[in-house]
């Protein structure tokens, strides 16, 4: 386990007020951060020689939603990611604040930039990412194994009880998938049913033979937990059975240390490159009042985690 000291190199939280953080640690020795931006209307990013330095590190808007149409609303979780050549940025936007049934819900889109350098704004839409069926989806990642491109996300099915659950698809391009979409997993444990049944935010990491895949569940608010999936490395990712899961959560709310709904986390390593780091939202307080979506008291922080003797995860707890 690790010893008190070996937190203190974070001085958390490192960015305020950025919900689903992503953290991606690129060949040129820095930090790219994105994250969701209160008011949800644009795209930033971030970068820092140290994770430390993000909060007050260069910064800039990248993509603004424009005014009507399907990509106007609610901006949700951007990741950025550097796929063979090229920078992506994978969000979630939707048509219409209010409205919530089939028509008028999130999707899932792309940009992409060919820049070497992806601090500008010549960002260029490459449109929504396309499942098998039109429905609520959102939170969508991607991952290189084995020479092929992954895309896992989650979406609502008609005919399965809960919000959202999790699928994955093998991709053509960073911004089309391909063959069949396999269902990864769905709501069926308590913690994962509070408020809202969901399964969302997963974030991919390849370690001891095996792919691992975290992500959220229950509703925004204190109740919100990370869940762990994972397989073979050398299995059939498309294959449901390859998939296994916890039955209880790997990272939730700690009130010792204050820092409540753990979630929509992202993986990167230190600034040694010796050490693994989750990256993560919290918030120091639960939520009061209304709409969790509406409180901006989810910050962006940052742990070093270690794995056990079989190969698998120590989350331990959020630390204060």
């Amino acid at each position: 386990m690790l010893g008190k000291n070996s937190q203190e190199i974070y001085k958390n939280p490192i960015v305020l007020e950025r919900a689903d953080p992503w953290v991606y640690k690129h060949s040129d020795g820095y930090y790219y951060f994105t994250g969701s931006v209160p008011g949800y209307k644009s795209i930033e990013v971030r970068r820092a020689k140290s994770l430390n330095d993000l909060e007050n590190g260069e910064r800039i808007t990248v993509w603004q939603a424009p005014e009507t149409g399907a990509m106007s609303c609610l901006i949700w979780a951007p990741e950025i990611h550097f796929v063979r050549g090229k920078w992506y940025i994978y969000f979630a936007a939707s048509d219409n604040e209010e409205i919530r049934n089939e028509n008028h819900h999130h999707r899932m889109f792309v940009i992409e930039n060919d820049s070497e350098d992806p601090m500008n704004t010549n960002w260029i839409e490459k449109g929504q990412i396309k499942t098998q069926f039109e429905s609520f989806s959102l939170d969508g990642t991607m991952f290189e194994h084995q020479e092929r491109l992954y895309y896992v996300w989650a979406q609502q099915d008609p005919v399965i009880p809960g919000n959202s659950n999790l699928y994955i698809s093998e991709m053509e391009n960073p911004w089309t998938l391909k063959g069949k979409q396999t269902l990864l997993s769905v709501p069926e444990y308590a913690w994962e049913k509070i408020g809202f049944s969901v399964n969302e935010g997963a974030a991919a990491i390849i370690r001891n033979g095996k792919v691992f895949i975290t992500y959220s569940g229950s509703a925004t608010d204190e109740n919100y937990a990370m869940g762990l999936l994972w397989a073979d490395e050398n299995s059939d990712l498309l294959n449901g059975f390859s998939w296994n899961k916890a039955v209880e959560p790997v990272f939730k709310s700690s009130s010792k240390n204050q820092q409540f709904g753990p979630g929509h986390n992202s993986f990167t390593i230190s600034e040694d490159g010796k050490k693994d780091v989750i990256v993560y939202h919290a918030r120091p307080e639960p939520n009061k009042a209304g709409d969790p979506l509406n409180n901006p008291n989810r910050h962006a922080r940052a742990q070093i985690f270690e794995w056990d003797e079989k190969g698998f995860p120590l989350f331990g707890e959020p630390v204060r």
